[in-house]
């Protein structure tokens, strides 16, 4: 492993990982590539689901909840499997069924196969994103860890800027079944390279799985994400008579079930982790939020990724809905931003490494919420040339976020609560985007299906439900911009006290 610096700060530590931490690093970052990927084809690829399997949209939400359920349920125990299990062993397993769950979903005969790959294939993607976090920060010295985040955002940015554009071309010339087809050999690849290469990195510890613990979390996170995504089929079912009314109640009872049993699943399961890690046995050690900056930067993510995350699936469909740009349109429009994003994750890193947070953060936060605010003035007659700068710009914004919150973030941890750390990231990612989506999405529906009795027509009501549920998303992202002034980068050294400078 790499040695960290010494307490005189001289030249102990080494410019950069040495081949074999470098290798794995890079195997991991294959892996997430191939997740990402697969997660970005998805989205817009739900309507011709809709059409070539003969589903309702309601039906079809379940290809996205089905996941964020699984995701949900998994994450919160990969710190306990990552102190538990060689780094190969889970990586192996990770992409095991990751890789399983893509060939189901190419052999799916319908709906509901379909359905069960996604769990799978959601299962293998909840442990390789931690893993992920928890190796990098495992193996890189401090004093370079941002600019390997800044390696990370090239990778992890070519996904988003490749996988909607493909996804639009593989459904408009070979069929849904291609998206996974095409996903499907890397991920073998990335098995079969992992298998070889991935070796072990730091140590681990035998410790019984706490059985409670593990129930309580899915109940917990999985009643809180399946309540979030039932918010837009309680505020969703139109139309006028008994059955309208039936179902639109009966949306609304799912959804009041699932978050109380959500959250008192999870006031129960923060009890118990509390008294289980002064006895270093909790499935989730929430002493992580001891560290002041560590929690600062959990609620900076937690705003930027419910707005954030609503956006991103908000815009698609606004163009195709109000605009009428194709689907192969729309991913042509955002490869731009997402391909700036990446190319600018190598210079984003080393300013971090140098100046620190608030360099980037701040101006990060700035200009991220100012074009959140400019959709607000988004209409039927907005060209297609501002939306190709405006998610230029919000990408830059973004990029200049995303790297240093990460880093600080998890930097701030002894390197025995990464794991933990990684986890806690991940589970709040999620909990806040399926959040931002559910919010948005019934917003605009609300505003949209409001403006339709007063005779506007269905572009202009599209559009103004659309900008008040941008305006939500500014709203939310305001605040970033003061954290974004108080979040600190961590000293460079190992197991720093969180804050140090």
């Amino acid at each position: 492993m790499t040695a960290s610096p010494d307490a005189a700060g001289a030249t102990a530590a080494p410019d950069r990982l040495t081949p074999r931490d470098s290798r794995i690093i890079w195997l991991l970052l294959a892996a997430a590539f191939v997740a990402i990927l697969n997660e970005t084809t998805m989205g817009v690829a739900i309507p011709h689901l809709i059409d070539d399997l003969g589903i309702t949209a309601v039906q079809a939400q379940w290809l996205t909840t089905a996941f964020m359920l699984t995701m949900a349920v998994v994450i919160p125990i990969t710190g306990f499997l990552l102190q538990m299990y060689s780094t190969r062993r889970v990586f192996v397993a990770a992409m095991s069924l990751f890789s399983l769950g893509t060939l189901l979903a190419v052999l799916s005969p319908g709906f509901e196969m379909l359905v069960a790959a996604r769990v799978v294939q959601a299962s293998g993607t909840a442990i390789m994103m931690p893993l992920m976090m928890t190796t990098l920060m495992t193996l890189v010295p401090p004093h370079i860890r941002g600019r390997m985040m800044g390696r990370v955002s090239v990778v992890i940015s070519l996904a988003p800027a490749i996988g909607p554009t493909m996804s639009g071309l593989l459904l408009d010339t070979l069929g849904w079944r291609w998206i996974f087809g095409i996903v499907l050999p890397i991920a073998l690849l990335a098995l079969a390279a992992g298998a070889r290469w991935m070796q072990n990195v730091g140590e681990t510890r035998p410790a019984p799985i706490d059985i409670p613990s593990v129930i309580l979390s899915a109940f917990g996170f999985g009643g809180i994400v399946f309540g979030l995504s039932q918010i837009g089929g309680a505020a969703g079912h139109g139309g006028e008579g008994a059955e309208a009314a039936a179902a639109a109640a009966g949306a609304t009872w799912t959804l009041t079930v699932s978050f109380a049993v959500g959250v008192v699943a999870l006031v129960v399961f923060v009890f118990r982790q509390v008294r289980l890690q002064r006895v270093d046995d909790a499935l989730l050690d929430l002493r992580v939020f001891r560290s002041a900056n560590f929690s600062l930067a959990m609620v900076h993510m937690l705003l930027l990724s419910s707005a954030f995350f609503g956006t991103i699936t908000l815009l698609p469909l606004f163009m195709q809905r109000v605009l009428q740009i194709s689907a192969l349109e729309t991913g042509l429009i955002v490869l731009p931003g997402a391909l700036a994003m990446g190319l600018l994750g190598p210079v984003i890193g080393r300013i971090y490494d140098r100046w620190g947070t608030r360099v980037l953060l701040v101006p990060g936060s700035v200009l991220a919420t100012a074009v959140l605010w400019f959709y607000t003035t988004l209409d039927v007659g907005t060209e297609i040339w501002v939306l190709v700068v405006a998610q230029i710009l919000i990408s830059v914004g973004l990029a200049l976020s995303f790297t240093p919150l990460f880093t600080a973030s998890l930097g701030s941890l002894e390197p025995r609560l990464y794991s933990h750390g990684s986890a806690i990231v991940s589970t709040l990612q999620q909990v806040a985007g399926a959040a931002g989506v559910a919010l948005l999405i019934t917003v605009m529906s609300a505003v949209a299906s409001a403006a339709m009795p007063t005779g506007v027509d269905e572009f202009a009501a599209g559009a103004a439900g659309a900008r008040f549920a941008f305006f939500i998303a500014a709203v939310i992202a305001t605040p970033t911009i003061v954290t974004a002034m108080i979040i600190r980068k961590p000293a460079d050294s190992v197991g720093a006290p969180a804050g140090a400078h």
